[in-house]
């Protein structure tokens, strides 16, 4: 420590200083006379004496708490003035100051602002009012200061008036870059819009969601308070508590307040985290209590207390946790270190802080460092009256620089700076060693566009009046058992990030992570925040993401939805699966099975050819319309079978468009056939002239078959045309995409699917007629079988295949082809098929002729009693002849018979010789 003694005499020590305001002049705290003078307000003391609560007269009180850091901003303003007199920047040109303290009070800040707007050359105490100050021209050109945004507020409104320009170099308030209000306000530090927005952004990084706030309660307080909080809800940050400290250390609340704040603290065990928008001694005054509550939290630092070493001299500081704070940009310093060595050597009699501060170093002198700060700030002005005995002190250079704050300090010598080179832009037309060169309002519009360079920096004001030059982030820890500010980090206002001066830094930071700050745990991958009934964002339950949601981060706000079309994921998934494509591919067991089946089929289909084929010549071939329709129905069914396998496999295109068309048209001509079959029956063993007359005239095979047919192509070909069917993926199953044939028309599938079963029910009609023919003949019987059999199947298939989802559908169809198809071959061919094989004695022409001859015979011996009179029942036990008629044949043949009431007897008309049944015989045969 350098020590360095001086002799000050005793009358020095009580002239001014011992004494509160007398005059004007007594107010002024340091001066220094010149061409242009600039006005300067510091809060060099932490409060105003109040000796009444409510105050009877307006007397300004004398002040208390000197304030170190705020002595050291007005030396770093006269350095700068002293600077620039001593360079070429002016030519000439002398710039004066008159400093002023407000000791944190609007009031008396006010009053060094009426002194700014005298007027130049009159008493100083006088202020002219006028409408116009377009040429008035005040003592003072532009004024720096303050040192809080409450009083810049007010002191700003009140030199409004004259539009003299008010240079702050710590006032950050967010307000104050609104022009209309303070069109004159500027300043060398960024709007707290950037500090809050560097305060939220530090806390969302840091994993921390549930913060406690404590702010003064005054503009400066409400106003950060109001920007943090918008800044907080930008980045998913909630507000556990906000307490308001009085602005004043005078307030009689404030150690109520204080505790206050602190048993909140404690309350909200969750809260680790603490944002503290107070002025220094509010910090030290809270710091104090928590110490003895042993409280520990991480405290982040506004600009205006960060970088205060006098706090980080508080006694057992280190147990109050972690201290990370945001300063404003500083260089170096070296030049300002250099002034103070020689501090010491400056005269006093035009500074009154400076003959304050030897006053309370000489006091103080037998404390040690780290305790200087707190006795220096004990005393008040009444105070040192008392100790104007102490004539000697040793004065200490390196204190100062311990207890500098290179943001301010930086900030106040830039503000002097922008000053002095918009000066210089107004006088180079100007002979401004005259006063009333120019007036202030003039000056402040060259400051809004002034530039020059800082260190190789090019400095100017924005649009708002603000200088954004970042912030420096700081880290307080201990360091050989004293706590020590560190930088960390810097952040950059453009790129809104940190950038860490290296590795070793950054994992310092990284290390606060490892305190937890939330209202909530943090939701695991899979999971999702549900807001409960908590006003507050941050305090939520977790739940698990239901079906096809999905969250791949934690402490996610929603879940994600999958692509339903093509993935999906269960609950509780961190991700999305793709979808399998799933259709009745040829290696599906079921699948497997119908192609057997269709295989099944065809192979029975060309048996019963290679069995028809040998016995071509055969009466229960010829009998069956012979080989060629027998072949053609044939075919008809190999053509069904094969249709099934475009049900099977990837579908595509071409197998979407042709497998309903050619299961349509085949089974269309199969019918067909078998309905040419069944009228040729019919009318072969029909007894009834009238009815034998109308299906000659109906049976024509060939354009039967072609019309019947044809009709089904053209209802196929206008589907195909208009309605195509094609290709779909169905999306209604979760963890599948079904790839399908839409048939495109349901009404064109319904009309072809309709028009095979009109067909089959007017061929069952024809072949249910036909059910009692002789046996060998009788496919009639079989035939109603086979129809019964499609009936059944397809009438079962309409509501499973409507309520049946997924790649099984098809096999849906497939069966009911099958079915149907089976059911048809079986009951046309097998039975014809059983007779060649095993009953080859009926397979013969004689056996033939003589079961059509008895049949002959048993429907003509019953063509006379067919029709019996009305009055009379043909099952009367009286008459058994007509009995036995009725039981032959139950349809009755209209003019061949009737009933003689009179004579008990029947009585016949046009009864057939005796031979009638032999040559009804001949001709059936031959006919079929």
């Amino acid at each position: 420590m350098a020590l360095v003694g001086l002799l000050i005499p005793c009358f020095v020590i009580s002239f001014d200083v011992t004494h509160s305001c007398q005059n004007a002049d007594n107010f002024v705290g340091a001066s220094s006379p010149g061409d242009i003078v600039i006005g300067g307000l510091f809060s060099v003391h932490g409060k105003m004496l109040h000796p009444e609560e409510h105050p009877m007269r307006p007397v300004i009180q004398n002040c208390a708490g000197f304030e170190i850091q705020v002595f050291l901003q007005t030396l770093a303003m006269i350095h700068a003035i002293e600077m620039i007199n001593n360079s070429t920047l002016l030519s000439g040109i002398k710039l004066g100051y008159e400093i002023y303290d407000t000791c944190a009070e609007v009031t008396k800040a006010m009053g060094a602002a009426l002194r700014f707007l005298a007027k130049f050359n009159a008493s100083k105490d006088t202020v002219e009012y006028k409408c116009n100050y377009s040429h008035y021209i005040p003592r003072i050109k532009a004024v720096i200061g303050s040192s809080y945004s409450e009083i810049a507020m007010a002191v700003s409104r009140l030199l409004n008036l004259q539009l003299i320009s008010l240079v702050s170099h710590a006032s950050s308030a967010e307000i104050l870059s609104d022009k209309i209000r303070f069109p004159s306000f500027l300043r060398t530090v960024p709007s707290d819009f950037y500090q809050t927005r560097a305060m939220a952004r530090l806390i969302h990084r840091s994993g921390w969601n549930w913060i406690g706030l404590i702010a003064t309660d005054d503009d400066y307080g409400r106003s950060a308070l109001d920007s943090f909080g918008i800044q907080a809800m930008a980045n998913n940050v909630c507000i556990a508590f906000k307490e308001m400290l009085p602005a004043y250390l005078s307030d009689g609340t404030i150690n109520a307040k204080v505790n206050q704040a602190l048993e909140k603290i404690v309350q909200e065990t969750r809260v680790n985290v603490i944002v503290v928008f107070l002025r220094q001694f509010h910090v030290t005054k809270l710091f104090s209590k928590a110490i003895k509550r042993n409280i520990h939290k991480i405290w982040i630092a506004s600009d205006n207390w960060s970088a205060a070493v006098k706090i980080t001299t508080i006694p057992n500081i280190k147990h109050l946790g972690t201290v990370v704070g945001f300063a404003y940009k500083s260089e170096n310093m070296s030049t300002f270190h250099d002034f103070l060595k020689t501090l010491h050597l400056q005269p006093t009699e035009n500074n009154m802080f400076l003959k304050e501060y030897s006053v309370l170093l000489s006091t103080c002198a037998h404390v040690e460092d780290q305790d200087l700060n707190k006795c220096i700030s004990n005393y008040s002005q009444e105070n040192l009256i008392y100790k104007a005995g102490m004539c000697s002190q040793s004065w200490r250079d390196d204190f100062l620089r311990a207890n500098i704050e290179p943001g301010f300090i930086q900030s106040t010598m830039l503000a002097v700076h922008a000053i002095a080179y918009a000066v210089r832009e107004l006088c180079k037309d100007r002979n401004c060693k005259n006063p009333v060169a120019f007036a202030p309002w003039e000056l402040l519009e060259e400051l809004k566009k002034v530039t020059f360079n800082d260190n190789e920096k090019e400095v100017h004001f924005d649009a708002k009046g603000d200088l954004n030059t970042g912030y420096d982030v700081l880290l307080w820890k201990e360091i050989s058992g004293r706590m020590v500010i560190t930088e960390i980090a810097e952040y950059d206002l453009q790129k809104d990030d940190f950038i860490f001066k290296d590795e070793e830094k950054e994992m310092e930071f990284l290390n606060l992570k490892t305190v937890k700050s939330t209202c909530s745990r943090k939701c695991r991958r899979g999971q999702m925040k549900k807001v409960s009934a908590s006003p507050h964002t941050c305090c939520y339950e977790c739940v698990n993401c239901p079906e096809d949601h999905y969250t791949n981060q934690t402490d996610m706000d929603y879940c994600f939805l999958c692509n339903n079309k093509t993935h999906w994921s269960p609950v509780n998934s961190t991700t999305c699966y793709k979808k399998t494509v799933e259709y009745l591919s040829w290696n599906d067991w079921f699948a497997i099975l119908l192609i057997i089946l269709s295989g099944l089929g065809i192979v029975l289909i060309f048996a019963i050819s290679t069995i028809f084929t040998r016995n071509l010549a055969t009466p229960v071939v010829k009998a069956s319309g012979g080989l060629t329709v027998c072949y053609v129905i044939l075919l008809c069914h190999f053509f069904v079978f094969a249709s099934t396998g475009f049900f099977i496999g990837e579908p595509r295109e071409f197998k979407c468009k042709t497998r309903q068309a050619f299961f349509g048209i085949s089974f269309a001509l199969c019918i067909s056939c078998i309905l040419m079959k069944s009228l040729k029956i019919l009318l072969a063993f029909s007894f009834d002239p009238k009815l034998q007359n109308f299906l000659k005239c109906l049976y024509k095979p060939v354009p039967i078959v072609v019309t019947c047919t044809g009709i089904q192509v053209v209802i196929c070909t206008f589907w195909v045309m208009f309605r195509s069917p094609f290709v779909e993926q169905n999306f209604f199953i979760r963890r599948v995409i079904i790839l399908e044939c839409n048939e495109g028309s349901i009404v064109a599938f319904g009309v072809m699917l309709g028009y095979i079963a009109a067909l089959a029910f007017i061929c069952f009609i024809f072949a249910f007629k036909g059910r009692k023919l002789p046996e060998n003949y009788n496919e009639a019987k079989f035939i109603t079988f086979g129809m019964l059999i499609y009936f059944i199947a397809w009438i079962t298939f309409i509501p499973v295949y409507t309520t049946t989802f997924g790649k099984y559908r098809p096999a849906v169809e497939i069966t009911v082809i099958l079915i149907s198809n089976y059911g048809i071959l079986c009951c046309t061919f097998l039975p014809k098929c059983y007779i060649i094989l095993y009953k080859q004695e009926t397979n013969t022409k004689s056996a033939f002729l003589k079961i059509i001859y008895n049949y002959s015979s048993k429907s003509a011996g019953c063509l006379t009693v067919s029709q019996i009179s009305l009055e009379s029942n043909c099952t009367t036990p009286q008459y058994p002849i007509t009995n036995s008629c009725c039981k032959a044949e139950k349809t009755s043949v209209n003019g061949n018979c009737h009933f003689d009431v009179s004579k008990h007897s029947l009585i016949r008309k046009n009864v057939p010789p005796k031979n009638t049944a032999g040559t009804i015989s001949r001709k059936r045969l031959s006919s079929i």
